[in-house]
């Protein structure tokens, strides 16, 4: 499976990949088989203030280009993205575990498509007047300075691309700071970076942990502003952090998602899209649907069909282009869904399918464990209202509107969602009864790059994509012009 030569990931500072001060490095190891695939560079507070200070140093001369130069860069950024496509593919696939068909529909598709986005999403920039009886106000865009951008392990690149475009895009400089369990195609899209020749300082990456890189950045003085993606819980350390020195923020945090599916939907559709959004990327996507709410009379049937349709589901080697699941990112992980699964027999749920180890021949000392459906919960249990972050699901029965609502709104979350039924008059009465960042009706997953992204309750704070993404990494200042 894969290359058996250990790769060496050096931290990116001021156009250069550097060790790092303590010569301290961490293993990075393949989900799939638990064996030791790289070394990166255990970064500490000197490697983060080396980082922000190029970035500092860089950003008078990135900030004066006009955006036309620096939807430029995006655009060379995405053709160097394109031309190691399938390296970005088979990457994330042996750093994360996931199947390579997905790493390459989603997460390398992506990564290219967010800075070609970005870069025509710059140049359809106008300046917005607002004239007065004797005074014309105009509104000026300006950076916020340098940017903090820290990224979770399981949309690697995907998420990177998502902050890195708009934020240089609007002329700031950044320190990334990826997660220390894949830290591989982060790497990549600074050989790509370095490969353009963007001005040293723009783009700076440091590799390592939440404690000693990190908290470090988010806390530094000259780190102006802050983008988040990961748990809620470490999203709370980053915001008492960033907020004493009043850093502007952006959470996106966990979510415990529901799929309502209404006796009227087409079963067909709904049991393929639901699987979909419960199992995608073995359940470790923010977005996930993994409380299935069924209405009363459609239950028992739907209940067969959906586990029936679970099991069908390949579980095998990431890179083999068959499979449809893999494995988990980290044993800890694994261990955390197992204990999951126990809860849910002790709250009084019944494991449908799954819920076991499935090692697949040849990857003995894997993160593996079948996708599992329970029924017979509580909807108020911990199983089904914490964020559980693998191929978990809970199925739910109701009998109305309201008590389906009642049910998608009673957990701390309000990420996202999806609404299954062919009265769409009746999804849309239902979305917007949910507290939510965003809902998918009759789809789930369905991205249009120009919408707000983001949740609300614990999913987090602020929104980002499009024109929302390009006002959060930017400070917008008024010109009042008196006339004569």
């Amino acid at each position: 499976m894969g290359s058996s030569e250990i790769s060496v990931v050096r931290n990116y500072i001021g156009g250069s990949f550097v060790d790092g001060k303590s010569e301290s490095w961490f293993d990075v190891l393949e989900p799939s088989t638990g064996k030791l695939f790289a070394k990166a560079v255990l970064s500490g507070k000197e490697d983060v203030d080396s980082a922000v200070i190029a970035a500092k140093g860089a950003l008078p001369g990135w900030s004066s280009l006009e955006m036309k130069e620096r939807a430029r860069w995006l655009d060379m950024i995405a053709d160097g993205l394109e031309e190691v496509f399938e390296e970005i593919a088979e990457l994330e696939s042996r750093d994360t575990g996931k199947p390579i068909s997905l790493a390459r529909s989603v997460d390398a598709s992506r990564s290219v498509a967010n800075f070609r986005f970005f870069a025509g999403l710059l140049l359809e920039q106008e300046t917005e007047f607002f004239q007065m009886e004797d005074a014309t106000n105009y509104v000026v865009n300006k950076p916020v300075g340098v940017g903090a951008l820290i990224t979770p392990w399981n949309l690697p690149l995907y998420l990177l691309s998502w902050k890195v475009a708009p934020a240089i895009g609007m002329g700031n400089t950044v320190v990334c700071k990826p997660s220390e369990l894949t830290p591989m195609t982060a790497d990549l899209l600074m050989r790509v970076i370095d490969g353009v020749g963007l001005p040293p300082g723009v783009i700076n990456l440091v590799h390592g942990e939440g404690a000693g890189a990190g908290e470090p950045l988010v806390s530094h003085p000259d780190v102006d502003l802050v983008s988040f993606t990961g748990g809620t819980s470490t999203g709370e350390k980053v915001a008492a952090s960033a907020a004493p020195m009043f850093k502007k923020i952006s959470l996106e945090l966990g979510g415990k998602n529901a799929s309502i599916v209404f006796a009227d939907c087409n079963m067909e559709s709904t049991v393929e899209g639901v699987v979909r959004s419960g199992f995608l990327n073995q359940g470790q996507v923010c977005l996930c649907g993994s409380r299935i709410l069924v209405e009363d009379g459609i239950y028992d049937e739907f209940e067969r069909r959906f586990v029936e349709s679970v099991e069908k589901m390949t579980i095998g080697d990431p890179l083999d282009e068959s499979s449809d699941l893999g494995a988990l990112i980290s044993p800890e992980h694994l261990e955390k869904v197992r204990s999951y699964i126990d809860l849910a027999k002790e709250e009084g749920g019944t494991i449908l399918t799954g819920g076991t180890p499935c090692l697949p021949s040849r990857f003995d000392g894997g993160n593996w464990i079948s996708p599992t459906v329970i029924g017979g919960l509580e909807y108020d249990s911990r199983c089904a209202t914490e964020e559980i972050f693998g191929p978990v699901v809970s199925l739910h029965r109701f009998d109305s509107e309201e008590e389906a609502i009642e049910i998608a709104n009673c957990t701390r979350y309000g990420l996202a969602g999806s609404v299954w039924t062919e009265d769409l008059e009746k999804g849309k009465r239902v979305s917007e009864r949910i507290d939510s960042g965003m809902i998918w009706i009759n789809t789930w997953l369905h991205r249009d790059l120009r919408v707000p992204f983001g949740g609300v309750k614990d999913s987090g704070v602020g929104r980002e994509g499009g024109r929302w993404s390009l006002g959060f990494f930017s400070e917008a200042m008024n010109i009042c012009v008196k006339q004569g």
